[in-house]
């Protein structure tokens, strides 16, 4: 059977909307530098798919050598799975002379005015009303030529405070009376050609949730067999099990990061959270486990690290025991998105029947975080523990 055009568009839409791959690359990803992971930083993009993006539009968005790139099609956004509240966003873009289009943060999918529902940091040619790097019905930057080569946008937005870099140039400051609290990452197709790529983020505003000298601000469930200690070096051990840590403060919508070391050859853990408070392990649970099947690192063993334990399976391990890891965990409403040394593995949307059981039905109110130890093989330690509720959405 002969498909057409016009319906392999439509196909390669709806893989967008749905936010599926459009390749199932066999190479390795490329990986953020340790330099980058353990300073917090996760890739939005993984320089192969379009995993965590979903478009909002039918524009003809594409992925090739390491960039995404659109020229036709619906005025629209491609735009994160998760949403993000305060951050640094790293991301490079090549646009042709007359090309219109824009970075969008705290955004809703399909913004309606750049004044008021979103933050639209505009690519656009010098003649435009807002050049490149202003900020759209806001601020005004100042006339920047980037005819067709790449350049670095570096954007923080922290509270109410929107900072814009262009070529490590500061070029926007701007502080909204009325800050949006939170929204989705969004790249523009408006006309003409444009390519982003090497597009990152670090969330900022994160209080830590372990002090690296005592267990203050937890507890042990009074059944637990795990033992939980603070080392010399300011880690938090847990050995043997079945057992919990559990924090005293509870998380609804959030972001968390931390860093863990398994001690041993193919251990098994996870990081619970919206649990309800005081019992045993009953929350969604991020697993810990770096085994994989036939040496394949998209086979992974009992889901994966960074998988969401019996809902969806990590799409690759990406660490390894023995070595110090880094994960992310954005928890917005149902969906939950986890990143492994910055590589996001899971992307999840809770569509069950409302239930106070994370483990029977989807949870949105907040709950508290655990640290599991599994059984008497258990040994692992973390360190560097944060976490932010993540601001309400103002619009």
């Amino acid at each position: 059977m002969k498909i057409s055009y016009r319906t392999t568009r439509t196909i390669m839409w709806l893989a967008l909307v749905v936010g599926t791959p459009l390749r199932s690359p066999a190479e390795p990803p490329v990986m953020l530098d340790d330099e980058l992971i353990f300073d917090g930083w996760i890739s939005l993009f993984d320089g192969q798919t379009l995993y965590g993006w979903k478009a909002g539009g039918e524009a003809n968005w594409d992925v090739a050598n390491g960039t995404i790139t659109a020229d036709s099609g619906e005025v629209s956004l491609l735009h994160t799975t998760s949403q993000f509240s305060d951050f640094a966003l790293h991301l490079e873009f090549r646009a042709d002379a007359e090309t219109n289009s824009g970075v969008f943060v705290r955004t809703s999918p399909r913004p309606k005015n750049p004044q008021a529902d979103c933050y639209e940091i505009n690519i656009a040619p010098p003649d435009n009303p807002f050049p490149t790097a202003s900020l759209v019905g806001r601020q005004k930057a100042t006339a920047a030529n980037v005819d067709n080569e790449w350049h670095t946008l570096e954007i923080t937005a922290v509270g109410p405070s929107i900072r814009i870099e262009l070529d490590g140039k500061m070029v926007t400051e701007y502080l909204d009376p009325h800050p949006l609290g939170r929204g989705y990452i969004g790249l523009q197709h408006n006309s003409g050609r444009v390519a982003f790529r090497k597009i990152r983020l670090k969330p900022l505003s994160l209080t830590p949730i372990f002090n690296g000298t005592d267990l203050d601000g937890w507890r042990e469930h009074a059944e637990s067999n795990s033992q939980f200690s603070v080392t010399e070096a300011g880690e938090l051990n847990v050995k043997n099990g079945k057992g919990q840590l559990e924090t005293i403060d509870s998380y609804g919508d959030f972001v968390l990061q931390l860093e863990c070391i398994t001690l041993g050859d193919g251990l098994n853990s996870g990081v619970f959270f919206r649990c309800i408070p005081g019992d045993v392990m009953m929350g969604y649970e991020s697993q810990i486990d770096h085994r994989i099947k036939d040496s394949d690192p998209t086979q992974p063993v009992d889901c994966g690290t960074g998988g969401i334990f019996r809902r969806q399976d990590a799409r690759r391990v990406v660490s390894s025991d023995h070595q110090w890891f880094a994960k992310t965990l954005v928890a917005v409403g149902p969906t939950v998105t986890v990143w492994v040394n910055g590589f996001q593995v899971s992307d999840w949307t809770d569509r069950r029947e409302p239930h106070d059981n994370p483990r029977k039905g989807r949870r949105l109110k907040p709950g508290t975080i655990i640290l599991q130890g599994h059984d008497p093989t258990t040994d692992f330690s973390f360190r560097d523990l944060s976490a932010a509720e993540l601001a309400e959405r103002n619009y």
